[in-house]
């Protein structure tokens, strides 16, 4: 078995040796899933990047860790990251971290990252657990070509709109998604790929309560319904298009279709029909109705 060079910034005990950002990739659930190697740096280097110190704190307990810690997070990240390659410069060693998984994937880190590169400030990813990655290979769909697009966009007609770019892609589809839309998000999938489209829903995946809930997105969805308020952290993986499967009738109708086909099917009056209509699309309750006006 061939051994694995020497990096530059390891000395031959392994330890950290250079100033660097080393972007240390956290558990997503169980505390066991961090590797030695994650563990001696943190112990290591001179300061930890925390998105939320308390969350970190947990594991630093719980591996007996003092190395002292700073809030680094979203909405601090502009100003932060600047003081922090100051110190990198000034030839520190800092760990940045998220609460979970790798810092940069759908996470704080990115401005940071980028900011250390543009200064010649060497970065050294610790790699580790990983929620999407776990979800997949666990999911029974294809991996040998996926695609990871992070959170689904929180609006429908959003939403909607990025469904339909993936219809036809030969890609298993990668997403994460909020518990409480979850419903939303897969009445949304059977409407634009139809109810016969393959999903993976993969819920609190590594914790206590994980769950992989495989199956046509129509059944998955009654399944979910059926149990009412839905918790936990959430990955959807979606299947590239089976030939075999139904397609789904197009959902690109006008404004003025779309509040007709509700009124229509729903009994439902004008004005709630507009608003409808306004939340799938993601558009302003205004704007609808200047369409719909401009349509009389």
């Amino acid at each position: 078995m061939r051994a694995e060079p020497e990096t530059q910034a390891t000395n031959s005990r392994g330890e950290v040796s250079v100033p660097a950002l080393y972007l240390v990739a956290t558990p997503i659930g169980n505390l066991e899933d961090i590797t030695l190697r994650a563990l001696r740096v943190l112990k290591e280097v001179d300061l930890i990047a925390c998105e939320d110190t308390r969350q970190t704190q947990k594991l630093l307990t719980h591996y007996g860790i003092q190395t002292r810690t700073v809030s680094y997070h979203e909405h601090n990240e502009m100003t932060k990251a600047a003081e922090l390659v100051v110190d990198l410069e000034g030839g520190a060693k800092i760990a940045l971290v998220t609460d979970a998984g790798m810092p940069g994937i759908s996470d704080p880190g990115f401005r940071l990252i980028a900011l250390a590169i543009r200064h010649h400030v060497p970065v050294i990813p610790i790699p580790g657990a990983s929620a999407f990655l776990s979800a997949l290979v666990a999911s029974g769909l294809p991996t040998d070509s996926f695609r990871f697009s992070g959170f689904l966009p929180a609006k429908s007609g959003q939403r909607r709109k990025l469904l339909e770019s993936v219809r036809e892609s030969p890609r298993t589809q990668v997403f994460y998604e909020a518990p409480h839309r979850l419903l939303e998000t897969l009445s949304d999938v059977c409407q634009v790929l139809g109810e016969a489209r393959h999903v993976v829903v993969a819920r609190e995946v590594t914790k206590l309560h994980e769950e992989f809930l495989r199956g046509r997105a129509g059944e998955v969805l009654d399944q979910l319904t059926k149990r009412g308020e839905i918790k936990g952290e959430i990955t959807l993986l979606i299947a590239k298009e089976d030939s075999s499967e139904p397609r789904a009738a197009s959902p690109e109708l006008s404004v003025v279709q779309r509040v007709k086909q509700i009124m229509l099917e729903e009994d439902a009056d004008e004005k709630t029909a507009l608003k409808k209509v306004a939340k799938e699309r993601g558009i302003g309750k205004s704007e609808a109705y200047r369409e719909w006006q401009q349509s009389k």
